[in-house]
């Protein structure tokens, strides 16, 4: 092959730019990308509009509004008893805490007293169902990731979960067991036992789970100083649950705001430590998930023990033939596996509700998104959403 011969070098033959065309030369263009309404890594309908740098995500805007829920319209045209299936279909992941919440509400606007055997047997399947929650978020969290053998970890013992509950009531995510003033069921024979040998199965499972993923090297390198919620920050923005645990605040309705028989039972707040995360990151948020649940599992041992044996117990004595509460308004709230929910409820002294407000953790805190994405990398956007932990029907109430 011939050569090319220049008279000149090629250096001297291009033409020298000046500064401020250098400068135009280097500078990207911003780029709008849309992540979701379909991208499975949005943990349903959740369109994430972003604003790119190159890979650096400049702004993220989050928009709802894909699902449509309705679930506080409906309210309005429903008896009481009739909005509890409603309130399973919000955070379809924990429909037994949605059910709590609600009634706590009800009963609370009521002034009813639940027997006290109820309050255990409430206690139980709520935490059982935070359970089941923590594993579908720890699970999906790994694939979002790249690491799918987790999530077949995770469903795998979901399993006996659903199973127990579907022995209980009939259904395995959408349960309408908690009901005002009681439950729908007592206990079917053996259910304690069952639920017993569950609890001693599932300890070493934990175990493994926990080893498999949160000690995992890369599943640290993508989460460990990712989407930091400050304290302060999150306190403004009123997160709650794993989301401000997360950021090392010590708050726990079922401590702080003591319902049922949560003040009897001994368990500890879940806050992560400086030696195993950047707190307020991605894996701090991770990290309280995981050792919750060895919180529940404490709790449902200790309600196993104290739950009083009840002779032809009728877990719907104290439920109202007809519920209709006083003329008034009142607020009540629980903690659920993704922080507060709470109901605000105005009554005009009819078998219906004038209003419905349902106060949504998962709204709350996918408010945050814009602080948390900002100065990230693109592909950390999909770790910061999973570690929020959000469920649309929820947001979209």
């Amino acid at each position: 092959m011939p050569e090319l011969i220049l008279e000149k070098p090629l250096a001297e033959l291009l033409p020298v730019p000046s500064g401020a065309l250098v400068e135009k030369q280097l500078k990207t263009e911003e780029m709008v990308l849309n992540m979701g309404p379909q991208h499975p890594s949005t943990h349903g309908v959740l369109r994430v509009e972003l604003l790119t740098d190159g890979e650096v995500v400049s702004k993220a805007t989050p928009y709802l509004g894909y699902l449509h829920r309705c679930f506080e319209k409906h309210a309005e045209a429903l008896d009481y008893p009739m909005i509890i299936p409603y309130t399973d279909r919000m955070d379809y992941i924990a429909s037994m805490n949605n059910d709590l919440a609600f009634c706590l509400a009800v009963e609370k606007l009521m002034k009813l007293e639940v027997p006290r055997r109820t309050e255990f047997m409430r206690v139980i399947v709520v935490e059982l169902n935070r359970i089941a929650s923590h594993l579908v978020a720890i699970g999906t969290y790994g694939l979002d990731i790249g690491a799918f053998t987790p999530l077949l970890f995770t469903f795998r013992d979901r399993e006996h979960i659903l199973s127990l509950l579907e022995w209980l009531c009939g259904a395995r995510m959408l349960y309408n067991y908690i009901w005002v003033g009681g439950t729908s069921h007592d206990f079917p024979p053996k259910f304690k036992e069952r639920v017993g040998e569950f609890v001693r199965y599932f300890k070493p499972k934990a175990d493994e789970i926990y080893r498999l993923l949160t000690n995992n090297e890369i599943f640290i390198q993508r989460t460990r100083g990712i989407g930091v919620l400050p304290a302060d920050v999150a306190i403004n923005y009123g997160c709650s649950g794993p989301m401000l645990r997360g950021s090392g605040v010590k708050w726990d309705l079922r401590r702080d705001d003591p319902y049922s028989v949560y003040p009897e039972l001994e368990f500890d707040v879940v806050v992560p430590t400086a030696d195993e995360c950047v707190i307020g990151d991605c894996l701090a948020r991770h990290i309280v998930r995981a050792k919750e649940i060895y919180e529940s599992l404490k709790i449902i041992e200790q309600c196993l023990d104290k739950m009083p044996e009840v002779e032809n117990f009728d877990p719907q004595a104290a439920v109202p033939k007809r519920v209709k509460p006083p003329k008034g308004d009142v607020y009540g709230r629980a903690e659920n596996p993704r922080g507060e929910l709470g109901f605000y409820i105005i009554s005009e002294g009819n078998t219906k509700p004038f209003r419905v407000k349902a106060r949504s953790s998962c709204f709350v805190n996918l408010s945050t998104l814009p602080e948390l994405a900002k100065g990230q990398l693109i592909s950390d956007v999909v770790a910061i959403i999973g570690s929020i932990d959000i469920v649309l029907g929820e947001i979209d109430r």
